[in-house]
Order: C-alpha cells, then sequence, then structure tokens
C-alpha cells in the first residue's frame, strides 16, 4: 500500500481506488463477510477545497506597512466554499490559547467581541508552557489544545479568520510539516444543508513571523507569556491583515472499507478494531525531488495489522462470541472525517458497541519490554492491555510526549466522543537489547524526518517482530472483551464516561 502505484492514498483520487478494492480483495481472502449489508464499503460524502492563496499577507500597523510571506510566515486555508475568500483590513486579536474550559475554569473569549476579526492564538494548553502542573493537565495535551478544536471555537465565537502561532514542542511537529499544506486540497464532509458556523480563513504563522506582528503591535514575548496565567484578558493588536483565496470545490464520496466476523452467541454486539487507510497523495517535491507521500508507517503499517489482526480471529477453533468488526477509514489525515462520518452514521449501533481498538503507525524497529497507552486513566480497556501484556512479560508505559495530545489525533477520538471505550498505543521505547533511549530517538527522528514527509517508505530492513508483539497483544485484548460478560467501562474522572452511561 506505500509503494509508488498507490500514489500516497489521498481520498478521491486514483490512489484511493486501488487502495479500497486491494483492501476489498484482502477482506475477502482472509474470510471476513461484508460489514455494511452485503458491501464491503460505507460511502462517506465529502467536498474537497483547493484554496490558491495569494502570495503575500498585508500588515498594516501604526509604525508602518509590510508584507508576510506564503509557506514561508504562514499557512492558510478554508473550510467554506465561497468562490473567493478574503481578508481586508480586518482587525487582530491576540486571544491567549482560544480556549472555553468551564471545566478549568478558563475563558479567554470572555467580554471579548471577535466578529469580523483575526484571533491570533497559541497552540496546546497553558499548563504546558506555563508548567503548571495545576493549569488543566499540565504537560499533557487536553482536547482544547488540539488546533481542530481552536479552529472550530473561534468560529463559534464569530471570528473571521484564527492564526494559530506554531511552536515545536508545543505542536509536536515542525512548521516544515504545516508547510505541506500550502495550496493543497483539503477534505471535510458534505455538510450542504446544515448550519455549521466556520471561519474565512484558518491555519497557522510561524514563530518569527509572529514576532514580527508583536514588535509592530509594540509587544514582545511576554504578552503571549500572559496567555499562561489565569485572569488573562485578550488584547487587540492594533493590527490590520489583507490578503486573498481562490477556492475551487468539488463534491465526491470517500469510502470506508469494512468487514466482519459475525459473532456466534451475541452477533449483534460488536468489538471495532481500525486503522485508516488514507495518506498525503501527492504533493510538494523532497530535498530530493520525491513528491509521493507514501506514508508506509502513516498508516500502511497499521492497516497491514488491521488484516493480520482478522486473520487471527479466524484462525480461533471456536468462533469469538460477540462479532468483530475491521473498519480501515478514510480521510484521517484531513480530519478525521472517515472516523467522524462511522461515529455520526454507524453501522452498528452506539449502544452495541464494546470497545474500539485503534492502531496508526507499527514498530519498526524490533522488540520491546513496553506499550504504550495514550491517555492513561481514560478506561478499563488498558487494564486489559496491562493484564494481557503481564501474561508475556511485558509492562505498559506512560506516553513520551503527552504534550502532543495524541489521544485526540486519531481516529478512536471519534468513537470515544459517543460515550465508546476507545483503547490506543503506541510503541514502546524500551528496546529489547538497546540502550534505553534507542526506541525514544527512533521515534522523534521519525517525526523530524519521516512524518507526513515522501521519505516515509518501506524499508526492507525493519525489524517488525515488536510490531508482531503488538498486534499480538491487541489481538488478545479484544478476545477477551468478545468472551466476557462484563463490558468495559470508562474510568472515573473520564470525559467522556457521562456520555456512555447516558446512551444506555
Amino acid at each position: 500500500m506505500s509503494s509508488d502505484d498507490f500514489t500516497g492514498r489521498k481520498p478521491f483520487s486514483e490512489g484511493e481506488t486501488k487502495t479500497i478494492n486491494y483492501l476489498k480483495e484482502q477482506f475477502m481472502a482472509v474470510g471476513l463477510e461484508p460489514g455494511n449489508g452485503e458491501s464491503y464499503f460505507q460511502e462517506v460524502p465529502m467536498v474537497k477545497i483547493t484554496a490558491n492563496a495569494a502570495p503575500a499577507m498585508h500588515v498594516q500597523s501604526a509604525d508602518g506597512n509590510f508584507s508576510l510571506n506564503g509557506l514561508d510566515d504562514y499557512v492558510i486555508w478554508t473550510d467554506k466554499t465561497d468562490a473567493t475568500i478574503s481578508l481586508n483590513n480586518d482587525e487582530v486579536v491576540f486571544a491567549g490559547y482560544g480556549v472555553v474550559a468551564p471545566e478549568y475554569n478558563w475563558n479567554d473569549y470572555e467580554g471579548l467581541d471577535v466578529k469580523g476579526k483575526i484571533v491570533l492564538i497559541l497552540v496546546n494548553d497553558p499548563g504546558l508552557n506555563a508548567g503548571d502542573s495545576s493549569l488543566f493537565k499540565g504537560k499533557t495535551m487536553t482536547y482544547y489544545g488540539r488546533w481542530t478544536y481552536k479552529f472550530d471555537e473561534a468560529a463559534k465565537q464569530g471570528a473571521k479568520g484564527c492564526l494559530i502561532i506554531h511552536n515545536t514542542e508545543a505542536a509536536s511537529y515542525p512548521f516544515k510539516v504545516v508547510q505541506n499544506n500550502w495550496n493543497t486540497s483539503r477534505l471535510r464532509l458534505d455538510n450542504r444543508g446544515k448550519q455549521e458556523k466556520l471561519c474565512d480563513v484558518i491555519g497557522w504563522i510561524s514563530g518569527p513571523a509572529a514576532k514580527k506582528l508583536l514588535a509592530a503591535a509594540g509587544k514582545d514575548s511576554t504578552l503571549l507569556s500572559k496567555a499562561d496565567q489565569r485572569g488573562f484578558k485578550a488584547e487587540p493588536l492594533n493590527l490590520k491583515l489583507s490578503t486573498s483565496m481562490q477556492i475551487k470545490t468539488e463534491y465526491n464520496k470517500s469510502f470506508n472499507v469494512i468487514g466482519k466476523i459475525t459473532g456466534s452467541k451475541y452477533p449483534d454486539q460488536v468489538i471495532i478494531y481500525t486503522a485508516h487507510w488514507d495518506h498525503l497523495g501527492i504533493g510538494a517535491p523532497d530535498e530530493t525531488g520525491d513528491s509521493i507521500y507514501n506514508g508506509a508507517l502513516d498508516n500502511a503499517s497499521a492497516t497491514a495489522g488491521l488484516l493480520e489482526i482478522a486473520r487471527g480471529f479466524k484462525s480461533l477453533k471456536a468462533k469469538a462470541e460477540r462479532t468483530i468488526i475491521f473498519l480501515s477509514v478514510t480521510a484521517e489525515e484531513q480530519g478525521l472525517w472517515g472516523s467522524a462520518y462511522y461515529a455520526e452514521n454507524p453501522i452498528y449501533p452506539t449502544n452495541k458497541t464494546l470497545a474500539n481498538i485503534n492502531m496508526d503507525g507499527l514498530n519498526y524497529y524490533g522488540k520491546t519490554k513496553d506499550i504504550i497507552v495514550i491517555g492513561q486513566g481514560q478506561s478499563e480497556l488498558e487494564d486489559y492491555l496491562k493484564e494481557e501484556a503481564a501474561k508475556v512479560g511485558r509492562v505498559i508505559a506512560n506516553e513520551v510526549h503527552p504534550e502532543a495530545g495524541s489521544y485526540y489525533r486519531s481516529d478512536h477520538f471519534n468513537f470515544a466522543k459517543t460515550g465508546i471505550p476507545a483503547l490506543y498505543t503506541k510503541n514502546g521505547t524500551d528496546v529489547i537489547g538497546k540502550d534505553k533511549d534507542f526506541g525514544k530517538q527512533k521515534a522523534d527522528n521519525y517525526t523530524a524526518k519521516n512524518y507526513h514527509r515522501p521519505s516515509d517508505e518501506y524499508d526492507p530492513t525493519w525489524n517488525l517482530y515488536g510490531a508482531i508483539d503488538d498486534l499480538q497483544l491487541l489481538f488478545r485484548v479484544g478476545r477477551r472483551i468478545a468472551a466476557e460478560k462484563k463490558w468495559p467501562e470508562w474510568k472515573t474522572g473520564s470525559e467522556f464516561k457521562a456520555i456512555r452511561e447516558k446512551s444506555k
């Protein structure tokens, strides 16, 4: 799936057609039944929005005018489908983290009217930069730290635009990852006929460019630090921005691929394994001239893992008592849209779905003593995993980069939002026979050099024995859920527990 023949597996492309047909063939070869009636596909109506942004953004300030350069200084796009989007000397307001979080007694928009204005905001949560564990969850990102939340909240507040100041540590990836989005197409669910609040312009601004804006406003980085403190008040910057985008839209359908093994005793109760099949397609060439974003680890690896777990369940002499669903979703890279559509239009009732086990990127550097649980403390599924790991002499470990907010960045999140307990793991770092830092260095190196870049390609020297170990654990967790009378629950303190209880 990560070969050049699949052209980066972008939805609405020839790569999608090849990918979903390949997966259908593989599901059939494994012996899976169609998961959507008589079909292996679930249609996902979407719109492709291609923004052609002007090459510069003009800044008007009391001290004079200047321009920021597109791609180098900022990357913008839109979720709207108007033919032309423009900023015309629109005012800029620094709105801290752009968060409204009653449970944390935090509201960056309190007393602020941003209607028709551009909000400039910080990525992540106040606790990260402040180094204060009493703010939100300290270093561990909450959903309020995600850029997707910040765009949604800005739109809800009536802002015309939202620009997030990039910071590599807080975002968990370098600005060059953001630059991959310059003048490329993006996908969203087709929500025609629905009332949806959207900003005209959304995007990121580089750290150096943000400093230029602050300097033009007579401010410096101390203003950003104020946003980490309770009682922060948003400040107008007395700046005005102008730029434009020409928009092309294409309405079409992408597809989730779904197969199942019907349960022998409780066929109406299901466990769903997920992995997204999509990647970024063909984009800007890298320094070697390669323009195909192959997505070998992200996420052809876990899609292969989905097939292997399916083979595991098919090989059981005693059939699983509950139905096992294998769901390969589309458009994760564009905003988790395939899983979002399934969650909003479930083929199997939410209140009959016991759990979701999601995979996104498998271990390529060897066997590890540990396996990392993303979002520890959320559900009993991690307890099941811990017990299964102990049986084979392994342990579960905390996230290496909790500030990345990974629990809110992959497809399990859309299941969690509907109340379905969701387990998401990452590769361990304690590699057997290697120094303690070996695994972390491998992961950090991948993020810095290969994540969302054409260099994420299959390497025949990969050591996949660790991936096999992890897949076996996830298989055993699902097999246990399929056999036990007790359903897994959310833990006390999880923001998803109340949603589950209401759905029963």
